[in-house]
């Protein structure tokens, strides 16, 4: 039965507990100060470790595995390194959004990753908030224009000569004043046999600040989740497993495509708890249903 020392207990399992941030690119100016005062962690970010090995966004190194999957990667490799039990580490992507494809969308995820007491939990972020963007340009001016579209020089550059495709053309990175930008246009173009380079937004946290603010939220959404303890065993990360569909129209009653209730389930002692009407409404407006307005 639940007792509510345990919660309290749960809570306390990070605490004054050394927690390595696996991250090569400054993450730890978001992250760490949520971290170490929402859970009560010493944040140490390793200086030997290398996370572009498990992909870069420029093209060079091909991440293997879900987003997911290279977050655990990170975090793994960072506890070896440092021989400590807890980590933390943080993956993104940038694309199309899932449902209106129009519209450039940044995912940021958060693990937190605890051998000690078998826990992981994911904090995620969707954002249609970014910059990511990218474009062929044949002079200075063109890029220009880019690099004002794209919040420069707050936001970094990346100009790339050559095959873009393969990650073979000359990649510069970190672009940030006026004349990184000019110089490595000028000397893309005089290298192009098209007399066209490749420039995009630098995606890496510590040239991008719209992306940094996203890998924020997703640390504030891990310990949000953190916090939500199983009414049964009191154990962290109490959170939704499974949504369910069919909240019925407001005219027809026929079940629509939206969420009628969610699944909550402990990662500890399996127990589960289904809430109705998660969005605080008990049927859907006419408009959303597929009968009422095909």
């Amino acid at each position: 039965m639940f007792n509510f020392a345990d919660s309290v207990n749960s809570g306390r399992l990070l605490i004054n507990r050394t927690a390595i941030l696996a991250t090569m690119h400054q993450k730890e100016r978001v992250m760490a100060p949520i971290l170490e005062q929402e859970l009560g962690v010493k944040i140490l970010v390793p200086a030997d470790l290398d996370t572009d090995y498990f992909g870069t966004f420029t093209r060079e190194v091909k991440r293997l595995g879900s987003q997911i999957e290279a977050a655990r990667q990170k975090a793994e490799k960072a506890l070896k390194i440092a021989g400590e039990t807890l980590a933390f580490a943080s993956e993104g992507t940038f694309g199309p959004h899932p449902a209106m494809p129009y519209l450039p969308v940044n995912r940021e995820v958060v693990m937190l990753l605890d051998v000690a007491n078998n826990l992981e939990l994911i904090g995620e972020s969707l954002s249609v908030g970014t910059n990511y963007s990218h474009q062929l340009v044949c002079s200075i001016e063109e890029a220009e224009m880019f690099a004002k579209k794209a919040g420069f020089p707050e936001h970094g550059l990346v100009v790339i000569a050559g095959d873009v495709a393969t990650g073979k053309g000359e990649i510069l990175k970190g672009i940030a004043t006026e004349k990184q930008l000019f110089d490595a246009v000028t000397a893309g173009l005089k290298k192009s046999s098209t007399n066209r380079v490749h420039i995009e937004t630098d995606m890496r946290a510590m040239y991008n600040p719209t992306r940094m603010k996203n890998i924020e939220n997703a640390t504030l959404d891990l310990v949000k989740k953190f916090h939500q303890f199983c009414p049964e065993c009191g154990w962290p990360g109490f959170e939704v497993a499974e949504r369910k569909i069919g909240l019925p129209c407001g005219l027809c009653y026929f079940p629509t495509q939206l969420v009628r209730s969610q699944i909550y389930q402990c990662k500890n002692c399996d127990y589960t708890k289904e809430e109705l009407f998660p969005e605080g409404r008990e049927t859907a407006e006419p408009g959303l249903c597929q009968y009422c307005n095909p």
